[in-house]
């Protein structure tokens, strides 16, 4: 049950250049004037379409929370929503280029930014509410009244058939909302919506450079065990042909070339093994950056090692807070919830709404005079049946998530920072043991290479020897890719990823 009061002042004018000669005909036609004017005039106010209706609370029009827009997917990065035509040749790829290739072609990052179109309509559509509505209305119609069906006790000639009598009627008209608390708060709550929905965008662009870049990092890895692999590959038929060859001197029992000959096809497995490993990651990244996955491509830059510059953890937080784009969204997404719960509080606050016409109206064209209508009308609800209190209380809810969300968010941050800065110091001190086991290695390799010559040694200490070099050769290789995941992680972590990143590679060039 609903209980509404409502006034509403009208002032019109109706003017008219004939007059009758008849009093009778007078006070007849004044009363059809009356009764047809009023039927118009309800026809055209249900007819436009910024009319004034009963607001029915913020569930009257959808608007652009958190929940309505969807959450980006991190899968949605690893694909392209625009695909290149292929280049004839080897195209030569930099980290920067594909940083740029990604921004343009990333699907995640362009559904980011048509998720920001949908908040930008949801605000235009919210402030319609607020703005006026204009609209034309253009009639001309012939009639036939039967005066009794309407309770008139007139007749003409005996009869209380009227017509048939014709009516034009053109006119345009305009309603305007001049006071609703509740849609100017939803247009505030659509407008921080629409922040938020700019900063995800943001966002999207630090987590492009975060995937192509890790995409990047991972083909130079991959490309570096291929070397790797090839050139154990050439020492290991190096070290079967000295075996075939000590073999036939006599020097060396046949055991000794099976073992060599077994270790080199296991070297040419690895060959293999990386050879398909690099074409399917370089797949992988043509994919992310928008490249069909039939492009030749050659990754220029090798990405060399470097130390990191010391972080002070508690300056760089506040600065994080600052930055990250995703923090930025949530306050604004904070502060869209403090809206809605205002617009639900002002359902239960009157409201003010001013509409009119002008046009003409008579038997025709020629014979018709101006007229107009000018009306403003008041709302007032008394009673809404808890609607009010239910619309409050769920605004509230949203508001209290968005607040949790927010403090989660704060805290990730915090210790995805912390977390970077350990991966990079662990990294770096790996990188610096996993050098000095290369050399180690390098130096058993060519021992045990010398001793096998030398006949004081057999050919198994040269394939653990191979096997020490292997291992020392990925981890670094591994060592180095963290490394550098690491810092594109931290300078995530301090919402600065594409900036950092594209001011080294323009430095460094």
């Amino acid at each position: 049950m609903r209980a509404i009061y409502q006034t509403d002042v009208l002032a019109s004018k109706n003017t008219d250049g004939k007059k009758a000669k008849n009093g009778k005909m007078i006070r007849m036609k004044a009363l059809l004037a009356a009764l047809f004017f009023s039927i118009a005039a309800v026809s055209a106010m249900a007819q436009l379409p910024g009319a004034p209706v009963p607001s029915s609370g913020t569930n009257e029009q959808q608007q652009p929370t958190q929940e309505n827009i969807q959450p980006l997917q991190l899968q949605q990065f690893n694909g392209s929503g625009v695909v290149d035509k292929p280049v004839p040749g080897v195209l030569k790829l930099s980290l920067l280029d594909v940083i740029n290739r990604g921004v343009r072609h990333n699907l995640g990052l362009l559904l980011s930014q048509q998720q920001t179109e949908t908040a930008r309509a949801q605000r235009l559509r919210s402030l319609s509410s607020l703005l006026p509505n204009v609209a034309f209305r253009s009639s001309e119609t012939v009639q036939q009244v039967n005066l009794a069906a309407f309770g008139i006790p007139f007749t003409v000639n005996g009869s209380t058939i009227v017509g048939p009598f014709a009516i034009f009627d053109a006119r345009p008209a305009v309603t305007e909302r001049l006071l609703d608390f509740n849609a100017l708060n939803r247009v505030r709550a659509a407008a921080e919506n629409e922040k938020a929905a700019k900063f995800t965008v943001d966002d999207a662009r630090e987590l492009v450079v975060l995937v192509v870049g890790n995409q990047y990092l991972l083909a130079v890895s991959d490309a570096a065990r291929l070397q790797t692999a090839q050139a154990e590959l050439a020492t290991a038929k190096a070290i079967f042909e000295r075996a075939v060859d000590m073999k036939k001197a006599g020097v060396v029992p046949q055991i000794d070339v099976l073992r060599s000959q077994v270790e080199m096809q296991q070297r040419q497995q690895r060959v293999l093994a990386a050879q398909n490993q690099l074409e399917q990651q370089l797949m992988s990244l043509e994919r992310t950056i928008g490249l069909p996955v039939t492009q030749q491509v050659e990754l220029t830059d090798t990405i060399p090692y470097g130390p990191s510059q010391p972080v002070n953890v508690e300056e760089a937080l506040p600065r994080a807070y600052r930055r990250r784009p995703e923090y930025l969204a949530a306050e604004s997404r904070v502060r869209a919830a403090e809206r809605q719960v205002q617009a639900a509080k002002g359902e239960a606050l009157p409201t003010l709404d001013l509409n009119g016409d002008y046009g003409v109206i008579g038997p025709n064209i020629g014979r018709s005079r101006a007229t107009f209508t000018v009306g403003a009308g008041i709302r007032i609800p008394i009673f809404e049946g808890g609607r009010v209190k239910a619309d409050v209380l769920q605004a509230q809810s949203l508001l209290k998530q968005q607040k949790m969300r927010l403090e989660d968010l704060r805290a990730r941050i915090e210790f995805e920072v912390r977390s970077a800065l350990l991966d990079v110091k662990t990294s770096e001190e790996q990188i610096t043991v996993a050098k000095q086991s290369i050399d180690l290695s390098a130096d058993q390799l060519k021992q045990a290479q010398d001793r096998y010559a030398a006949g004081v040694a057999g050919s198994l200490e040269v394939v653990q020897a191979q096997e020490a070099v292997t291992g020392a050769n990925e981890t670094y290789i591994q060592a180095l890719y963290l490394n550098n995941v690491a810092k594109l992680a931290l300078a995530r972590g301090l919402g600065v990823a594409e900036q950092e990143t594209r001011a080294f590679l323009e430095g460094r060039k």
